[in-house]
């Protein structure tokens, strides 16, 4: 700019007009950046249906989906392989900001190691489920039923389960062992992931392999739902006991968990899960999960 220019009034104008300019270039590319850093990064199974896939058609994908738009967010998702290793490996180092799907619980519980963890309050409370076929007319919904304890009652249950406490207090589970060799196709739980899908045991229910199977009724619903035989579904009493007395619990409550620092996280996710419950339970009741009062 030519000097004269400079020093005149006019000069003067032009030049206060083009810092301006400036810093809102710098401000907008600024915005922008703050954009970019405000994305949404969610954990998230890669295989871990019915509640998340790479094709993002689990039910956890929805709910995430709704999440992201109340905060006006895009949403990101982080994909793990091993459900052992998200909090410590994605969560806690930073790959991804949220965990839906966290048992209430769980740090709670004093035998548990206090986790770097914040967590919400709760989007969801379910329990357990027995599943049976409707024209077997099967009528269980607790540990006390005494036709659990019949050796011919062939039931279900995941290896990592409150259902394989209870085997074991029933004196079933040696009965049942090579059902658990054959889903967990004869390998070892041990210091590594297994995973045996819902929808298998589901099946086994439909096929009369099995009289009747106790999963985690947010891993059965959609399967059952989807089942051509009709399936019935009953929540589990939560009045399971160990010998000695101590409570095998059957219902949880679930929420959403988030680094032990990101305390404006926590709050954002809560005024979201109060002002979007509707739409929260529209997506879990579409699922056919029997809710639970929270």
């Amino acid at each position: 700019m030519k000097a004269s220019m400079k020093n005149s009034k006019f000069g003067q104008s032009v030049l206060k007009s083009f810092i301006l300019g400036a810093l809102s270039l710098g401000a907008l590319g600024l915005g922008t950046l703050q954009a970019q850093a405000a994305d949404l990064n969610i954990c998230a199974g890669e295989n871990e249906m019915p509640f998340s896939n790479l094709k993002k058609e689990g039910f956890e994908n929805d709910i995430a989906e709704i999440i992201g738009k109340a905060l006006n967010r895009k949403v990101n998702y982080v994909f793990w392989k091993d459900a052992r290793l998200v909090e410590r490996d994605y969560l806690v180092k930073g790959k991804c900001d949220v965990m839906l799907g966290v048992d209430k619980q769980d740090a709670i519980d004093p035998r548990v190691k206090i986790r770097k963890m914040l967590k919400t309050d709760t989007y969801l409370k379910t329990g357990y489920v027995f599943i049976t076929r409707e024209d077997r007319e099967i009528d269980i919904s607790s540990w006390n039923d005494a036709l659990l304890k019949e050796p011919n009652f062939r039931i279900g249950v995941m290896h990592d389960s409150p259902g394989k406490v209870m085997l074991l207090q029933i004196n079933r589970f040696d009965d049942m062992f090579d059902y658990f060799a054959e889903k967990q196709k004869y390998q070892s739980t041990r210091n590594r992931a297994i995973r045996v899908d819902p929808q298998e045991v589901v099946n086994d229910v439909a096929t009369k392999y099995i009289h009747s199977a106790m999963l985690w009724a947010p891993e059965a619903a959609r399967y059952v739902k989807e089942s051509k035989v009709p399936l019935k579904m009953q929540v589990i009493k939560d009045d399971a006991k160990k010998s000695n007395g101590e409570p095998v619990p059957m219902h949880y409550e679930i929420v959403m968990g988030v680094r032990e620092n990101d305390t404006a996280l926590q709050q954002d996710l809560n005024r979201v899960i109060k002002e979007k419950r509707a739409d929260i339970e529209a997506v879990l009741k579409r699922e056919g999960i029997p809710l639970l009062p929270i």
